[in-house]
């Protein structure tokens, strides 16, 4: 309805504007609510369960590091598996469907896991499997609702709105919390009855659009051949390699905590600063990714994460968790939806979603790897060395990256 009173209203006025949302199709707005939706329900859990399990369950940062490692790393098969069988039966809607549904009971497996971190750690393998299922589908009905010029619009607009759960979902945390005297039980029962909904939008509101092609060409050797294309197969390198000395956002929370002393009960608003600036970035990265080209844009992603783990290493002012996090929050607005815009246009529109699928596995994999790697540093060197040998390490990968240069302007 907005976008055709907009249309309306600029007819009207004789004017040529194009705001943000007039460019993008209303799929794009469904899927975007949809994700929305689901991201309130999802950092409700992802706020509190740091604290959870470092704090109250009493793992070092090894251990942390290995469960959060496996909190990233769970959907790398799945996203692959989930992507191929969207284009296979031609059903990328019903394919995210049973993932964002998968996604959904997992809260209530939280609180049947109790205090039990190994019966913990299968829940979030659960969880994240049916994240890895929905994604590639996702971006591929993204990615095929949207005009190849505007592609990092399209995928600014939804991560901006995907981006505004992440923003509420601590603060619905926070308050469930209050209202039942700090029961975790309430906040995980409460994120199954969002991410119930999430799923009836998608049902309601979101079209299914396949890739025209005929089944038979949709094979796991086609899949593989993908990786035989020079630009698809550096680009997917490339962004493993940074995925390899990203540091993984608990962490990046976790060590603000422990530097700034920052007190249990605010600790499920650190990720709010992020989200705030990635919700105020996403789509002025994106159209800007259109302009000058994506690459140059998920690249200066990266310069900003690493200033930001500088800036952690820094002495203890006040104002420097807010410009961290700040930082945290451009990182993500250049580079997460910035990636599959780069990476759509070089994938055949019938292999859209598998092909989206493996530059995601790869960087799951290899954020699975870094988090267990920087945990291990942490627990053998302590905090600020391994976030400094963390933040060089960055810089040398993006330079080099710089150079290469794996996708064309």
């Amino acid at each position: 309805m907005y976008i055709a009173a907009s249309r309306t209203s600029d007819l009207a006025s004789g004017t040529d504007r194009k705001p943000a949302l007039k460019r993008v199709s209303a799929n794009v707005v469904a899927l975007g609510m949809v994700s929305l939706v689901t991201d309130v329900s999802s950092e409700m859990v992802t706020a509190v369960l740091p604290l959870y399990l470092v704090l109250g369950l009493g793992l070092n940062p090894l251990q942390f590091g290995l469960l959060d490692g496996l909190y990233a790393g769970a959907t790398a098969v799945v996203r692959v598996l989930g992507g191929h069988l969207a284009d296979r039966w031609r059903r990328l809607k019903a394919v995210a469907g049973f993932g964002y549904g998968l996604s959904a009971v997992c809260k209530l497996g939280l609180v049947a896991a109790g205090s039990s971190v190994a019966a913990i750690s299968l829940v979030l393998a659960a969880d994240r499997t049916g994240k890895g299922l929905r994604t590639g589908p996702r971006d591929a009905l993204i990615s095929l609702s949207s005009e190849p010029a505007t592609l990092g619009r399209s995928f600014g607009v939804h991560r901006a709105m995907d981006t505004v759960g992440a923003f509420l979902g601590p603060l619905v945390a926070m308050a469930v919390l209050a209202l039942s005297l700090g029961s975790y039980d309430s906040v995980f029962v409460t994120s199954f009855c969002i991410a119930a909904i999430a799923v009836l939008l998608l049902a309601l509101f979101v079209r299914d659009r396949p890739g025209n092609v005929d089944r038979a060409a949709v094979s796991a050797r086609a899949a593989l051949g993908l990786l035989k294309q020079q630009d698809f197969r550096r680009l997917t390198l490339w962004a493993a390699l940074l995925g390899l000395v990203t540091v993984g956002d608990s962490f990046v929370y976790l060590v603000l905590q422990r530097r700034w002393e920052i007190a249990a009960t605010y600790f499920p608003l650190l990720p709010l600063g992020t989200a705030g600036v990635y919700l105020l970035l996403a789509v002025p990265l994106g159209k800007l990714a259109d302009r000058v080209g994506r690459w140059p844009v998920f690249l200066g992603g990266h310069v900003a994460l690493c200033l930001a783990l500088v800036l952690l290493c820094g002495p203890v002012y006040a104002v420097l968790p807010v410009v961290a996090l700040a930082l945290h929050g451009v990182f993500y607005a250049a580079t997460d939806g910035v990636l599959m815009a780069a990476a759509g246009p070089i994938v055949p529109a019938g292999l859209r979603a598998t092909g989206l699928a493996v530059v995601q596995t790869g960087q799951a994999v290899a954020r699975m790897l870094s988090s267990v790697l920087f945990g291990l540093a942490w627990t053998l060197w302590d905090l600020q060395p391994a976030v400094l040998v963390a933040a060089a390490c960055l810089a040398v990968v993006a330079l080099a990256a710089a150079f290469a240069k794996p996708v064309r302007p």
